[in-house]
C-alpha cells in the first residue's frame, strides 16, 4: 500500500474505495477501538493514521479517512457487538476485486474475556449496504441488517450462516486494461459501456472519465478512440479523485441531523401561525355574538307567529326595520332560539380562550423563530444534543404507554405508522403481541429478554385483542413472540410484518384495567 493521504468519498464506486484503502499504511495497524457518532456510523481509531469512518446505512454508504470524526459509545445492539468482538490489531484490509465490498481482518486480543480474531465485511452497495461481522472462518456473528429467505433465498445474512459474497462477475482490470480489450465498446455509448465492461467504474466515474477526455458521456466509441481511452482508464484507476457530490463526513452528518430539526421546528411554526389565525377568526365571530343573541330574542318574542315546518321568519326588528330569520323547520321556536343562543355562547367562549392563549402562542412563536436560527448555525455537537432532546420529547407521544400488573412497560400502537415505529424501536428481547388473523394493534411488552409471569402475558394479550377487530369476542387467539422474530418484508406497508416462533394465548377481547406509566389505573 502507498503513503497515507486524507481521502473522503461519497456515493462511492469501486476505484474510489481502492484509493481510500491505498491511503492506509501496510497492516498490521494498531487499533484504538471504536466510536459511534450515530446509529448508522462506526469510527475505527487508528493511532498515527487517522480515523476510519464506516457509514453503513443505505442508500449512500461512505468510506473515509478523517482526522477527527467524533462519536461516543455504542447506540445499537449491533454496535455493542462490534465494539466487543472486532478488537485487536487491524491485520488485513482487502477489496473484493474492484467491487464495493471491503474485508477488514482483526487479530483479536487477550483479556479478562478473550476476543478471538474476527472479520468485518463492509458492503457499500447503495440501497443494499450492510456491515457484517463474522468469525475467522466466515461464519456470521452479527450484522446491521439481517436478510432472510423472504428477501433473498440464495444469499441470507443471519447469525450462524456462512457469509456469501455477492455473485461473481467478469470485468476488465482498470489498472492494466489495454486498447484491444476495449473493442466491445466500439459503437456503444461511452459511459454505459464503461460501467458494463470495466471493473470499479460506475455512473459517476464514467462521467468523470468522459469529462477528463473532453467527450460527451453519451458519445459512441470509435475504433480510433481505444488507445486514448485505455490510457485514461489506467490514469483514473491510479487517481479517481473526488466525485462532484463531494462533502466531508462531518458536513454530511451535520446536514442529516439539521434537516429533521428544521423540519420539526418549521412544522411547529406553521401550527402556531394557524393558531394565531384561529384566534383572529374567533375575535371576528365574537363580534357577531351579540347579533346571534338578538336573533334568539326576536324568535322568542315572535314565537306565536311561527308556523310548524317554517324555514324562515320575517319579523319587525325593534332596533329598526324588518328582518328575515333562517330557521330549522324540524324545531319549534324555543329550540331555534336555543340554536342562536348556543352560537353566541360558543363564539364568546372561543374568543375568551383565544385571548387567554394568544400571548403564550406569540411567546412560543418567537422562541421557535430563535431556535430556527440557532439550528441553522449549530455545530455537530450542538445538533446531536438538540436531536436527542427532540427524540426524547417525541417519544412519550408515540403509542399508548401502560404498565402491566407486574410493572412491565407496555406499548400499544394506535395506527399502522405507530405499529411500525414501536416494533422497530423495541428491544430484540421484548415480547410482541398481535390478535391472530385480524387487523389490530402491535402490542410490545418491554421484557428485554426476561420471562414475564403469565399475568403480564395475559394482560398484553388482552390489550392486543381489545385493540383489534376481535374486540368483544370470547376466547380470541393472540400470537406472541420475541421482537427479534418479527420483521417487515421488503416493500410491505408500515405495520405489515411476518413473524416466527410464536405461541398463542386465548383471551377475552375486553379492555383490561389499564395503568399509565405512573401506575395509575385508567
Amino acid at each position: 500500500m502507498r503513503g497515507r493521504r486524507s481521502c473522503t468519498v461519497r456515493l462511492v464506486e469501486g476505484l474510489q474505495i481502492a484509493a481510500v484503502l491505498r491511503s492506509l499504511p501496510e497492516p498490521p495497524l494498531t487499533s484504538g477501538g471504536w466510536r459511534f457518532p450515530d446509529e448508522g456510523s462506526a469510527v475505527l481509531v487508528l493511532p498515527g493514521v487517522g480515523e476510519l469512518v464506516l457509514r453503513y446505512r443505505p442508500p449512500n454508504p461512505t468510506l473515509a479517512i478523517t482526522g477527527r470524526a467524533g462519536g461516543g459509545p455504542p447506540k445499537t445492539p449491533f454496535q455493542k457487538l462490534l465494539a466487543a468482538r472486532a478488537r485487536g490489531p487491524l491485520t488485513g484490509v482487502r477489496q473484493l476485486k474492484r467491487d464495493r465490498v471491503v474485508f477488514f481482518e482483526f487479530g483479536g486480543e487477550k483479556g479478562f474475556v478473550d476476543a478471538p480474531p474476527t472479520r468485518l465485511i463492509f458492503e457499500l452497495t447503495g440501497r443494499n449496504a450492510n456491515l457484517i461481522l463474522t468469525d475467522e472462518k466466515g461464519v456470521i456473528i452479527g450484522a446491521d441488517r439481517f436478510i432472510g429467505p423472504e428477501v433473498n433465498r440464495y444469499r441470507q445474512v443471519k447469525p450462524g450462516l456462512p457469509y456469501r459474497p455477492p455473485p461473481p462477475y467478469h470485468k476488465l482490470d482498470p489498472e492494466s486494461v489495454g486498447a484491444s480489450q476495449l473493442a466491445p465498446l466500439v459503437g456503444q455509448p461511452l459511459a454505459r459501456g464503461l460501467v458494463r465492461l470495466v471493473d470499479g467504474i460506475g455512473p459517476n466515474l464514467a462521467a468523470e472519465l468522459a469529462r477528463r477526455l473532453g467527450w460527451e458521456a453519451a458519445r459512441k466509441v470509435g475504433e480510433g478512440d481505444l488507445e486514448r481511452l485505455a490510457a485514461a482508464i489506467r490514469e483514473l484507476a491510479a487517481d479517481p479523485g473526488e466525485v462532484k457530490e463531494s462533502g466531508g463526513w462531518r458536513e454530511e452528518t451535520e446536514a442529516a441531523l439539521r434537516k429533521p430539526l428544521l423540519a420539526a421546528l418549521e412544522q411547529r411554526r406553521k401550527t402556531l401561525l394557524r393558531r394565531l389565525d384561529d384566534a383572529a377568526r374567533a375575535r371576528a365571530e365574537a363580534g357577531r355574538a351579540g347579533e346571534w343573541q338578538h336573533i334568539g330574542d326576536l324568535i322568542l318574542a315572535n314565537a306565536h307567529r311561527l308556523q310548524p315546518g317554517a324555514r324562515e321568519l320575517e319579523v319587525e326588528d325593534w332596533e329598526g326595520g324588518r328582518r328575515r330569520i333562517e330557521l330549522d323547520p324540524a324545531r319549534d321556536a324555543a329550540a331555534n332560539a336555543r340554536l342562536y343562543y348556543r352560537k353566541a355562547r360558543r363564539a364568546r367562549a372561543r374568543a375568551e380562550r383565544a385571548a387567554a392563549q394568544e400571548g403564550r402562542v406569540l411567546e412560543e412563536l418567537a422562541a421557535v423563530e430563535r431556535q430556527l436560527q440557532e439550528v441553522a448555525g449549530a455545530d455537530l455537537k450542538e445538533l446531536r444534543r438538540l436531536h436527542r432532546e427532540l427524540r426524547a420529547a417525541d417519544r412519550p407521544a408515540l403509542g399508548l404507554r401502560l404498565l402491566s400488573p407486574g410493572g412491565f412497560e407496555v406499548w400499544v400502537g394506535r395506527n399502522s405508522k405507530e405499529n411500525d415505529l414501536l416494533t422497530r424501536a423495541a428491544h430484540s428481547g421484548d415480547l410482541w403481541f398481535h390478535a391472530q388473523g385480524v387487523p389490530g394493534s402491535h402490542v410490545i411488552l418491554r421484557a428485554r429478554g426476561a420471562s414475564p409471569p403469565l399475568e403480564d402475558l395475559l394482560y398484553a394479550a388482552r390489550l392486543a385483542a381489545y385493540h383489534s377487530r376481535a374486540r368483544g369476542e370470547k376466547s380470541a387467539p393472540v400470537d406472541y413472540t420475541r421482537v427479534k422474530h418479527v420483521w417487515r418484508p421488503r416493500k410491505a406497508a408500515p405495520g405489515q410484518v411476518l413473524y416466527t416462533r410464536a405461541k398463542t394465548l386465548f383471551v377475552d377481547a375486553e379492555r383490561p384495567p389499564e395503568r399509565d406509566e405512573n401506575g395509575k389505573k385508567g
